[in-house]
């Protein structure tokens, strides 16, 4: 049996990152849910329940550097149309270690299953948990094979405030069982990277998740 997604995402997140080989690998998907595209430094993994040779055949018919190709729009709409799956975006895809002791920033539990941000929540992890401070939420569940993620909300009102950052340090401390917590920030969202790198988050790849479409595959 080859390797697993989960076990290329734990050695990451210790700092063992594949072989900068500029070679592209096709794994199993981790769950019905969550299928795409890790790319690392000069290695990237497809993770889809698709064969490998259609995985790479499509690889090929892309017109640019390989190092690039599993993240090229070309690829990437090619594997949505070919599984009929959706994706919002690129992301920059952050780790950080678990930190002790409480969090440094007063919050208070939001335990309805109906709450509007724990539905959420729940479309794409599992184990949620969530939250809330005066002017912001936090969201800890478990995503792409299983990893903890974690993701914040700030309010217009309470922003450039460092509560982004303090939230963000937060899930470190609320992480369960001493692992690492993820979390996915889109390119673009220059605020919310600044947030997560100085909340001690570090870079480790990008990711283009798919997730199922109306379908349901």
């Amino acid at each position: 049996m080859g390797v697993t997604l989960a076990e290329i995402l734990d050695a990451a997140a210790e700092g063992r990152f594949p072989v900068d080989d500029g070679e592209t690998v096709v794994v199993p998907q981790p769950s019905w849910r969550d299928a795409g595209v890790v790319a690392f430094t000069g290695h990237s993994v497809v993770f889809v329940d698709e064969d490998p040779a259609w995985v790479r055949s499509a690889l090929a018919d892309v017109d640019t550097d390989p190092l690039a190709a599993a993240m090229n729009a070309r690829f990437l709409h090619a594997l949505l149309e070919r599984t009929g799956r959706r994706m919002d975006t690129i992301d920059l895809l952050t780790v950080a270690p678990p930190l002790a002791g409480p969090p440094p920033v007063e919050l208070a539990e939001i335990r309805d299953p109906e709450h509007p941000r724990v539905r959420r929540a729940l479309l794409h992890r599992d184990d949620v948990r969530v939250w809330a401070t005066d002017g912001g939420l936090l969201v800890l569940g478990r995503g792409v094979a299983g990893r903890w993620e974690a993701a914040i909300e700030v309010e217009p009102a309470t922003r450039h405030r460092g509560l982004g950052t303090a939230l963000a340090v937060a899930a470190r401390h609320l992480v369960p069982g001493g692992l690492p917590v993820w979390s996915q920030q889109a390119a673009g969202n220059a605020r919310s990277v600044r947030a997560f790198q100085a909340a001690g988050y570090r870079p480790v790849g990008g990711e283009a998740l798919m997730v199922p479409g109306e379908h349901g595959r």
